[in-house]
């Protein structure tokens, strides 16, 4: 069985190489650095500062060294010791297995696999393994630093805020699926940010309205529109925490609903003349083609046409933005994309050892594309906002002149 066990991560690490080669390099230099410093606490048998009788020496600072890996050179602050006798195989194993143990490092502290996995990677692919006090020592650091991520103050106004959720596996008294709840924002630079991202036994109000009070907590101000799917309890908080925020209901999940209203085999042009309505210009448009959509279908699916009139306004907040951002704003597309990246990563490890591990290597690719998006293009030239709200300014002034 133990043997069984150790193929199997084997196959996972030759997966995670396969499919990623996108790694941060600071992330990647703090496992190293972390890795070194528990080996040298091994060597001398004590921590740093630690008064201990089994003491066998003293550490003298630190020397620079660049390592030249595929996310990068690293450039590592390496231990050492009075009589110098610290001397790591880290160094010479990573040159010649340099994939094989970047992939090692990102799934033991990135994807968070138990010690007893971490063990039998490092001894397959180190030729020596690292105790469990020494993998949780690192996995604490790790966790300090996306703890700090996930709490940082929200001292800027993000305008738009895209909220969803999906679902991951963990292995708390069987296996139980937890909600994952993500939050990104758009500021007013047009840059996307990773607000939040907590776990939830499910989706409902409380869980979602803890979530938002949360970010509200934070510092999150300036919302003006949400964007979300329907789901009860999400609409539910978003209401009660965001007041002064619109609400747009995703139209690809509201189309995907209205597949439920059809007959299975139905073969006309039905759904396509929906999915037009949210590619017009103005909202005056919409209601145009939206009454003749109903007039011609209504005989043929009374059903559709009864549940479309009842819930399609909410799928219309968007034309009261900027044009130029209907086409980012009117689904949960850009989240959905980001949950893709999620699921992709995490199907590697398919059933996580408990909520701790889940959450690390969730925020810890949330971090990684946060930091992309920020170092990226602009998402959307927010000047096409602040244009609006002065045209509808003096809209409102010529009607009053009136």
């Amino acid at each position: 069985m133990t043997g069984e066990k150790g193929k199997s991560v084997t196959l996972d690490v030759q997966a995670l190489l396969s499919r990623d080669e996108d790694y941060l390099p600071r992330m990647v230099q703090a496992i190293v650095e972390a890795t070194l410093e528990a080996e040298m606490t091994a060597v001398l048998n004590a921590e740093k500062s630690e008064r201990t009788e089994g003491r066998r020496g003293y550490r003298a600072g630190y020397y620079t060294r660049s390592l030249v890996t595929r996310v990068g050179t690293l450039e590592l602050r390496v231990p050492q010791d009075r009589h110098g006798l610290f001397s790591t195989q880290l160094f010479e194993r990573y040159q010649r297995s340099e994939k094989a143990l970047v992939g090692a490092l990102a799934q033991m502290y990135v994807q968070g696999v138990s010690t007893r996995k971490v063990k039998a990677i490092t001894e397959e692919l180190c030729g020596h393994s690292f105790s469990a006090s020494a993998i949780s020592a690192i996995n604490k650091r790790m966790d300090a630093e996306l703890e700090a991520f996930a709490r940082r103050p929200l001292t800027e106004a993000y305008p738009y805020l895209i909220l969803d959720a999906r679902y991951e596996k963990v292995r708390e008294i069987g296996i139980q699926s937890r909600a994952v709840l993500v939050a990104i924002g758009i500021d007013g630079e047009g840059r996307r940010n990773v607000l939040g991202v907590e776990l939830a036994n499910r989706e409902s109000r409380s869980s979602w309205r803890d979530f938002l009070l949360g970010l509200k907590a934070r510092g999150l101000s300036g919302v003006e529109f949400v964007v979300s799917d329907d789901h009860e309890g999400l609409k539910r908080a978003v209401t009660e925490t965001l007041t002064d925020a619109a609400w747009q209901r995703c139209y690809v999940h509201f189309l995907r609903n209205a597949l439920d209203h059809v007959p299975r085999k139905h073969d006309d042009d039905c759904l396509q003349e929906l999915r037009w309505f949210y590619d017009r210009r103005d909202l005056a448009e919409v209601r145009q083609d939206l009454a003749r959509w109903l007039n011609k279908w209504q005989d043929k699916y009374p059903k559709l046409t009864q549940w479309v009139e009842d819930n399609v306004e909410e799928t219309l907040t968007f034309y009261r933005l900027p044009r130029q951002h209907h086409k980012h704003l009117k689904s949960t597309n850009m989240l959905e994309r980001f949950n893709q990246e999620i699921k992709r990563r995490t199907t590697v490890v398919r059933i996580f050892p408990d909520d701790a591990a889940c959450l690390r290597l969730v925020r810890a690719l949330a971090v990684e594309i946060h930091e992309n998006w920020l170092e990226g293009t602009r998402y959307l030239n927010m000047s096409h906002l602040a244009e609006h709200k002065k045209e509808q300014m003096r809209q409102l002034d010529r009607a009053e002149a009136a």
